[in-house]
């Protein structure tokens, strides 16, 4: 793994940063404001060839990896306008497709998915299941008569349902060797009979609104399955994996923005005949704040490297530590940064008080920093499991 970027990643961070800065955090914010989607710059985002920067080119991607997507979306994050959506739909949704969806699939999904005309949506999460996803409830079972699929279950804070052409839902089937359940991924289009979404009212201030799901009996062709019945929590983990990649790099990129709005700050505002960034009280958490930032990115990118080399234990490991990393840097340096501004940290004019509370969904989703600690403690480091 190299520690120092390649010329063609430096290439696609200037060129992804000057997009994100051609709309900016006023833009961002006023579609935050109007309830709708970065609509614009997806599609521009599209159009240039970044969100399938890590799709196949056979089907109209890039033909990078998650280290390319997480470069593309860390660089929107730090020009103020980070789009949520890419956590979901090239990341999970694209790879799990591009690695274990049938060649039917493949062309169905991924071409558009790279040019933006279609998303999907990701849903894991249950209201008596949270972080244990052996506790899944939500159940298929086939129909003997047309080997149709029939999945019954509920999912909560599935971001994007309303605007996605479908919804990528973790179920499980009855093994029927054994009776126990595994896990299984279904492509449910949007408007599937059955398919209800209710809109779960949010402090948060999001471009993506989050939704309750019930499946009611949905029912689904046989090919609707995704991969293989029995490959279980491989192919699962095959989307968690860029999950919490992804999400690093929507904290860092976060993190880098509130950053910069601080130090532009320390340099100008005077009090007391010196810029306030010439006092050590100022200056040296920021600096902090810059060294942990630029900490997490290297995790993030030392986990985006093993999972395009196919190292998908290495990978877990990694992507794990990386998210744990990157969202305590963007909350240490969110808090800074308004704490920097005092007053003007909290108005809409520098744009930092709506990222207090986007910061700390990157300690609690897609996992929170608790069961990232168990998983070190236990499969790194060989402690006896709590839970």
């Amino acid at each position: 793994m190299p520690v120092i970027e390649p010329e063609e990643h430096k290439a696609l961070r200037a060129a992804v940063s000057a997009l994100g800065h051609k709309y900016g955090r006023a833009y961002f914010t006023r579609t935050v404001e109007e309830g709708r989607p970065a609509t614009e710059l997806w599609a521009e985002a599209a159009e240039l060839g970044y969100l399938g920067v890590n799709l196949p080119e056979e089907y109209g991607g890039g033909g990078g990896g998650i280290s390319e997507l997480s470069i593309v979306l860390e660089e929107l994050g730090a020009a103020g306008c980070p789009l949520l959506l890419m956590v979901v739909s090239p990341a999970i949704c694209g790879t799990v497709i591009a690695r274990f969806g049938s060649e039917e699939q493949k062309r169905d999904w991924l071409p558009a998915l790279a040019d933006g005309t279609r998303t999907m949506a990701f849903g894991i999460t249950e209201p008596d299941a949270g972080s244990n996803s052996h506790r899944i409830t939500t159940t298929a079972r086939r129909d003997p008569a047309t080997g149709d699929w029939l999945l019954t279950g509920r999912k909560v804070f599935v971001s994007g349902v309303d605007i996605a052409d479908a919804t990528l839902i973790v179920g499980r089937t009855e093994d029927t060797r054994t009776g126990r359940l595994k896990p299984c991924l279904f492509i449910v289009p949007r408007d599937t009979p059955g398919f209800q979404r209710h809109q779960i009212d949010m402090e948060l201030s999001a471009a993506e609104k989050q939704f309750e799901l019930v499946l009611d009996d949905v029912r689904l062709p046989g090919d609707a399955l995704v991969g293989d019945e029995d490959a279980g929590l491989l192919q699962l983990f095959a989307g968690l994996n860029p999950e919490r990649i992804m999400t690093a790099a929507f904290a860092i990129g976060m993190g880098r923005f509130a950053l910069s709005r601080a130090v532009e700050y320390a340099r100008d505002r005077t009090v007391w005949k010196a810029p306030i960034g010439s006092h050590q009280a100022i200056a040296h958490p920021l600096a902090q704040a810059h060294i942990d930032l630029e900490l997490a990115r290297l995790m993030m990118q030392k986990a985006a490297h093993l999972y395009d080399a196919g190292d998908d234990i290495g990978a877990g490991e990694a992507a794990n530590m990386a998210k744990y990393a990157a969202a305590e840097a963007c909350v240490k340096a969110v808090d800074q940064a308004v704490h920097t501004l005092g007053g003007n940290g909290l108005t809409r004019e520098f744009g930092l008080a709506s990222l207090i509370t986007a910061a700390r969904v990157s300690r609690i989703a897609p996992v929170s920093r608790e069961m990232i600690l168990n998983y070190v403690s236990h499969q790194t480091l060989g402690l006896p499991k709590s839970y």
